[in-house]
């Protein structure tokens, strides 16, 4: 049996032009893909994961049959995505950004009814599918079904989006950060429809995400691309055991907006270590994780306190954690390591 997706060795290279002075200009080739290969089986919610710039895009683009790739191959379903490209965009619902392609002048129903004529979906059941999706999604209960898509918020846009995915009812969902930018309350509710939907047996998901919270939660098997090449693929549990030489610190600290520039770059002169993330939470708080080798968690929470409280800086938490997904991620795609 033919996996949901499968790419190999996929190749893609971009064309720019480097400026030289004032005006003259040198041809510069851009590897944006470098030799990808992996698979998604039927029915499990697959994450590739990747800094910005990493890749990702590109090789959506290609399995959505949206670019051509320079070589390898791509599969869905057992189609080929160059020589079979219209097999596989009838088994594919794709997202690629949740605000784009929809007509503001229209409600959430309408637009769902143009792009599902589009689709070659017509009469009762195309209404039939417009109302289960409108329902699967939430925009009903909302009450956001017959509103102009102008009055959405960016949590509805996300579930439109989705419902215009899932509105051909496709075997394979193929979602580009489906929840960048929403609420956690919107980007729950997508999570654990994705979660459903894939557990259902009829459907398979892809995401593509550098949230690694989310990642963890919902994805089966995940892939790191960086810098155009797969670097890490596995289970998260898999993944994690390669960061368990490392402890995780976890700060919760009120930092003033004037301090954030460049705050990484000061906490890795600081503790000398390279692997600092940092993330934005609720009541304008952030979320500074560390990650280091055990033994150094004393010396590093000891300097990290000292230079905090000596900058009027308020910590609400100090935790050690276990690795988790995020400092896998922190530790591949900045050269911590590079096995796997």
């Amino acid at each position: 049996m033919a996996p949901a997706i499968e790419a190999k060795n996929l190749v893609k290279n971009y064309v720019t032009w480097e400026r030289k002075g004032f005006i003259k200009r040198t041809r510069k080739i851009v590897q944006a893909l470098r030799g990808v290969s992996f698979t998604v089986e039927k029915g499990e919610v697959f994450g590739l994961l990747g800094p910005n710039g990493a890749g990702k895009t590109t090789t959506v683009k290609i399995i959505t049959t949206l670019l051509l790739p320079d070589d390898g191959e791509a599969r869905v379903l057992g189609y080929d995505v160059v020589s079979e490209a219209e097999k596989v965009r009838e088994v594919i619902g794709v997202t690629l950004s949740v605000e784009k392609g929809f007509f503001w002048k229209l409600t959430g129903r309408e637009n769902l009814k143009y792009f599902g004529m589009l689709r070659g979906l017509k009469g009762s059941y195309l209404n039939e599918r417009i109302e289960y999706v409108l329902g699967l999604v939430g925009l009903k209960e909302l009450g956001a079904a017959d509103k102009l898509y102008e009055e959405y918020s960016l949590g509805m846009k996300a579930r439109l989006a989705l419902a215009r995915a899932l509105l051909h009812d496709p075997p394979v969902l193929i979602l580009d950060e489906p929840t960048i930018g929403l609420d956690p309350a919107s980007a729950r509710t997508i999570r654990e429809l994705l979660v459903k939907l894939a557990r259902s047996g009829d459907k398979t998901v892809l995401i593509t995400t550098h949230n690694m919270f989310e990642a963890e939660l919902i994805c089966d098997h995940v892939a790191i691309i960086d810098k155009g090449k797969i670097i890490a693929y596995g289970t998260v549990e898999e993944l994690k055991r390669k960061a368990a030489d490392r402890v995780s610190l976890e700060l919760i600290v009120s930092i003033p907006k004037n301090m954030l520039n460049g705050l990484e770059e000061k906490i890795v002169a600081l503790t000398g270590l390279r692997e600092v993330a940092l993330e934005a939470i609720e009541s304008g708080r952030t979320r500074i994780r560390i990650v280091a080798r055990p033994g150094e968690e004393e010396y590093v929470i000891e300097k990290m306190l000292e230079w905090l409280y000596s900058n009027n800086m308020k910590v609400h938490q100090v935790r050690i954690k276990e690795p988790s997904l995020e400092d896998v991620f922190i530790i591949l795609t900045k050269g911590g390591s590079r096995g796997g």
